[in-house]
């Protein structure tokens, strides 16, 4: 290999990057993982709700990092505003293990039919859909393969979309569920179909060094106590850190990855936490920065072999950016309309709901009876960020603030005389030609680098599928006796899940990459990150980054034993 310190560098430290860590630093090869936020141990988090959510402690502060976005305003105008102006936060996680710290861990498989999209259910104007390089048979190994290494709780439960596996269960057991699971089961069985088990990358029995989950109810925007939670950090960085092959390097903001002119990198450029700009040399280099941020890197390293960008000749970096698309909903259940019996256990704290309805993953009663494809509705309690929850109180019906004698009892009926049960609608957002990332002209972030400018366009269809869906989750909360039963449907984008901008494809015009993650013009460069994914089905996105990573790592164990034995 060279006189090169290492075989691998990784930019980034998040679920695209794990799996590459792990696999590569096991196979005996040199790693070394550069990651822009800090590198917090479990030791350090808690659960305080100022430190979370309320400030930037696991997010960059906007005024020395911000993003521009653009958004099309009532008269059709894309209007570009600062997130240090707007306070419009875009950024979900900037240290170790990246925001798979911070997931709720809901892991859903994406399905056969996600993996050809356009030749299954045809174009839609508008849409740039195209099917993905692989199947699902090729991903379906690495689906199980993260199940084992990550650990995934869950049930499986035959229905008519479950999708192939080669083992027939999951390997934890289900986590602890409340009661009002029964009663969405029951509910679900009035009006014809049957739930499933929501899989959650949570373990709910000890794993090697690794705590069965406490049941604080702390997951979303929260780091794990237990390290329960499958995060990249603790699942997978931890354990490649004990092969001593694997160096992870923090607060290290990689700026520029340069060329030899041979169509190969030759070193990578970063600030360190001095300020000082340091360059690694490998003989690969993996970006796993998020899609939003793997693009502006690409952008940034321009020069005479690539003008527009790293990888970039076809001007397809940072297109199709894709988000997920869907809804959300409540419904109130109030202990005055229930038995004494049943309030007790619908107050148990901190176990799960982990119910889903798949039965509309496929629509086929829209539009004269065109199948479309749907989505998946996930069920769960409302958060148990206390303060989140209060601060909502302060406004009357009316819209009015409210205060003194008033707010202290409303504060005190929400909080000791109902429980509300959510819900949250997943479906495909659709790649357009509005939704991408470029590098802003103006706006530098404190190393004076340019920052991303993120078009956030939606496709009127990902509405119209959520809808759909979203009618049909108010009328089982209907159904359950639930009272100010509400949902909302949005094009505003989730920016926790980010993918595209880097798409793979076999075509090198229309694509960055090829089916296995590495840059069509560039010999040593892969993208594991959710950059790759050219359509994102309709589920969250985690389970298949940490897969397609897996699969990718194992193509460059290959390539790099390959070259050794040649050497």
């Amino acid at each position: 290999m060279g006189k090169r310190k290492y075989d691998v560098c990784i930019v980034g430290s998040g679920a695209g990057a794990g799996p590459v860590a792990y696999t590569l630093s096991r196979a005996g090869f040199k790693v070394l993982v550069l990651e822009k936020g800090p590198w917090f141990r479990t030791k350090d988090f808690t659960k305080d709700e100022i430190v979370a959510v309320r400030r930037s402690v696991y997010t960059p502060n906007l005024q020395d990092e911000p993003q521009v976005l653009e958004t099309l305003n009532n008269e059709g105008e894309w209007i570009a505003k600062s997130t240090f102006k707007t306070g419009r936060d875009f950024w979900n996680g900037s240290l170790v293990g990246g925001s798979s710290n911070f997931m709720s861990g809901y892991f859903h498989r994406m399905k056969p039919m996600d993996f050809s999209l356009l030749s299954k259910y045809g174009p839609i104007q508008g849409a740039n859909i195209t099917d993905w390089p692989v199947s699902y048979e090729d991903m379906e190994p690495y689906y199980d393969k993260v199940e084992k290494i990550v650990g995934i709780s869950g049930r499986v439960v035959d229905h008519e979309y479950q999708e192939p596996r080669s083992t027939p269960d999951y390997p934890q057991a289900p986590l602890a569920e409340n009661m009002m699971a029964e009663w969405l089961d029951e509910a679900a069985q009035k009006q014809g179909y049957s739930l499933t088990t929501i899989p959650r990358a949570i373990l709910s029995r000890q794993k090697g060094k690794r705590n069965a989950c406490l049941y604080s109810n702390f997951c979303g925007s929260f780091a794990c106590a237990s390290d329960a939670k499958g995060s990249s950090r603790v699942a997978l960085l931890d354990e490649a850190l004990d092969t001593g092959n694997l160096t992870i390097r923090a607060q290290a903001k990689v700026f520029k990855l340069e060329t030899n002119g041979t169509g190969k990198i030759e070193r990578l450029w970063y600030h360190d936490m001095d300020g000082e700009n340091q360059q690694i040399e490998a003989e690969l280099f993996v970006i796993a920065a998020q899609a939003v941020e793997t693009s502006r890197l690409l952008l940034m390293s321009k020069n005479i072999e690539f003008p527009n960008g790293l990888a970039n000749n076809n001007g397809q970096v940072g297109k199709n950016l894709i988000f997920s698309a869907g809804g959300i909903g409540s419904g109130y259940f109030y202990y005055n309309d229930l038995p004494a019996e049943k309030v007790e256990k619908l107050k148990a704290p901190g176990v799960f709901v982990n119910r889903s309805i798949q039965k509309w993953y496929e629509i086929d009663d829209m539009n004269n009876g065109d199948r479309h494809k749907g989505g998946i509705i996930d069920f769960l309690f409302e958060h148990a960020n206390a303060s989140a929850k209060a601060i909502r109180q302060k406004w009357n019906d009316d819209g009015s603030l409210l205060y003194g004698t008033a707010l202290k009892q409303k504060l005190k009926a929400y909080f000791t005389e109902q429980r509300r049960l959510k819900f949250e609608v997943f479906n495909d957002w659709l790649p357009t030609d509005d939704c991408f990332v470029t590098l802003d002209p103006e706006v530098k972030d404190k190393w004076g680098d340019p920052v991303a400018r993120i078009r956030l366009g939606y496709h009127e269809h990902d509405l119209k599928i959520a809808r759909y869906l979203t009618e049909k989750a108010e009328d089982l909360l209907k159904e359950m006796g639930a009272q100010k039963v509400s949902s909302s449907v949005s094009g505003s984008p989730p920016p926790n899940l980010q993918a595209g901008g880097c798409r793979f494809g076999d075509n090198p015009e229309t694509s960055v990459l090829d089916k296995n993650c590495k840059a069509h013009e560039v010999d040593n460069l892969y993208i594991t990150d959710g950059s790759f994914m050219p359509t994102g089905g309709s589920v969250t996105f985690t389970w298949t980054i940490f897969a397609n990573s897996f699969r990718v790592a194992d193509k460059m164990v290959e390539r790099l034993k390959k070259q050794r034995a040649v050497s």
